[in-house]
């Protein structure tokens, strides 16, 4: 398989309200994670950080340009490759053991992490058996309720358990922008993991349902409308309640 070079590997687009959507093309839609870049005025905010294959403040310099809060929504491979590049971590606390140990089996690198995920690899020496995610210890430990402040913008911490215990979403009700990482987005949902929990999963989309979003930005796929939420929410909860 072609490997692609370093410089080539991430890919950035601006979507408004100061956010920026960073991706890794040559990883299956299914997989590649999206990575939000959050403009504020004292410092930035980065949701999730890609698999790591690639360095992102190496390569990406919109994340270097201010200090910045790299939040993961939660910790599975795809999401915190490059958290460790980043001096202030943040996760929720039923996270942090993952993120300061992320073995291969605990962030599903086994047995996603294979060739197969890409369409073109990584640069040399880049191996699949060989992936791993570095320790990024966090530096603050988030709870539901939690506010990250960029000085003239807040986000409210929503946790969101399901898709992994310690998952969460980031909300601006004065933009009516949400960040749902993985617990949901406009394509197949994981509700199958080692630490995934049913239960717990309808309670965070009941409770996501009728927040009066605008735009949701998710951990994948591209983003959608508030319609388009409350039809993926809706269309899934009938299915479980049939």
């Amino acid at each position: 398989m072609q490997r692609i070079r370093a410089q080539d590997w991430w890919r950035v687009r601006t979507v408004g309200d100061g956010v920026s959507w960073i991706d890794e093309p040559h990883i299956h839609e299914f997989y590649r994670c999206n990575v939000w870049h959050v403009r504020g005025r004292d410092r930035d905010m980065l949701v999730d950080s890609g698999m790591g294959v690639v360095s992102l403040r190496d390569w990406v310099p919109l994340v270097t340009e201010r200090p910045l809060d790299a939040v993961a929504s939660h910790t599975h491979f795809d999401h915190i490759g490059c958290h460790h590049e980043f001096p202030c971590r943040l996760c929720h606390e039923a996270e942090a053991e993952i993120l300061a140990d992320p073995t291969r089996a605990a962030t599903l690198a086994d047995p996603y992490v294979t060739d197969e995920i890409f369409t073109a690899l990584p640069p040399a020496p880049y191996l699949s058996t060989a992936y791993a995610v570095k320790s990024a210890p966090a530096t603050r430990v988030l709870q539901d309720g939690d506010r990250i402040d960029l000085g003239d913008r807040s986000f409210e911490v929503i946790h969101t358990p399901g898709h992994s215990p310690g998952g969460i979403a980031l909300w601006e009700a004065a933009s009516g922008v949400l960040f749902s990482g993985d617990i949901v987005y406009d394509g197949p949902l994981i509700e199958d993991t080692y630490h995934s929990n049913a239960a717990d999963y309808h309670a965070s989309m009941v409770r996501l349902y009728d927040l009066p979003v605008r735009i949701v930005h998710g951990g994948h796929f591209a983003s959608y409308d508030r319609a388009r939420h409350r039809g993926i929410i809706k269309a899934w909860l009938d299915d479980k309640d049939r």
